[in-house]
């Protein structure tokens, strides 16, 4: 069950109202970031599994889909593959949403972290003796 509820508002009007202004932000601050040597965002590994964190609010006339994005981040990290989901949007069009809130730095992502190390797991035998102990309650 989707307990994230993604805002109603009409993405055109939203548009029309703000004029794409986030779209001529987004490459202006592109093209500062490439001055400056930083990564570029379309450069972003972006896969199902990386995690995206909302960086602040959604301002005022940010269009529907990027506030939806930002909403939906701000009770904790998710995956692209989620956002799709909840957003009903195609992964390669969550992409592209992503990599504008990206270039505006409304977002961070980063790649899931990684199992530890086998040295580094519970002894087996242990974990077999906590299962039978909590099947016995």
């Amino acid at each position: 069950m989707n307990t994230r509820q993604v805002g109603g508002e009409d993405p055109d009007r939203l548009y029309i109202v703000t004029g794409g202004r986030l779209v001529a932000r987004a490459a202006a601050h592109q093209d500062a970031l490439r001055r400056d040597g930083a990564p570029n965002p379309r450069d972003a590994v972006l896969d199902l599994v990386t995690l995206v964190v909302g960086v602040g609010v959604p301002p005022p006339g940010l269009p529907t889909e990027h506030a939806a994005i930002l909403r939906l981040c701000s009770d904790g990290p998710l995956s692209l593959a989620e956002l799709s989901s909840y957003l009903a949007l195609p992964v390669t069009v969550v992409k592209l949403l992503l990599r504008d809130l990206l270039a505006v730095g409304r977002i961070a992502v980063r790649p899931p972290v990684s199992a530890p190390a086998p040295d580094r797991l519970p002894d087996l035998e242990t974990l077999k003796q906590v299962l039978v102990g909590l099947q016995n309650l």
